[in-house]
């Protein structure tokens, strides 16, 4: 659980980081953007990596990178749709059911020996 929680606000930072500016930083320079993002995103690498270093052994690496991704996808449409002000639209909402189809497929079935 401590895996999932923190790369829940490992994500929170990391998306305010690529996508915060677009709302309020037009008027920056491209060079304050990118120093101002690295900034935050230097936090979500203090939660990210700890997560996956507590999350390997209990989950794989292929698992914690679904995880990772569906969480992002969360993330991101709840801050779409409260920062950005951006509608849901039906092909999304069908897109982030496709990625929960992906993470269920990845953890209802015992991996396999691999590919090659």
């Amino acid at each position: 659980m401590k895996t999932i929680i923190l790369l829940f606000f490992s994500n929170v930072f990391m998306t305010f980081a690529w996508y915060g500016h677009l709302k309020y930083g037009h008027a920056w320079p491209l060079w304050k953007a990118i120093l101002v993002s690295w900034l935050i995103a230097l936090l979500e690498y203090c939660l990210a990596v700890p997560a996956n270093r507590l999350g390997f052994g209990t989950f794989t690496g292929f698992q914690l990178k679904i995880i990772q991704e569906a969480i992002t996808v969360a993330v991101f449409i709840i801050f779409a749709i409260t920062f950005l002000k951006e509608k849901m639209a039906w092909n999304y909402a069908v897109s982030f059911a496709l990625l929960i189809a992906a993470v269920v497929v990845a953890f209802a079935f015992r991996p396999g020996p691999g590919i090659g």
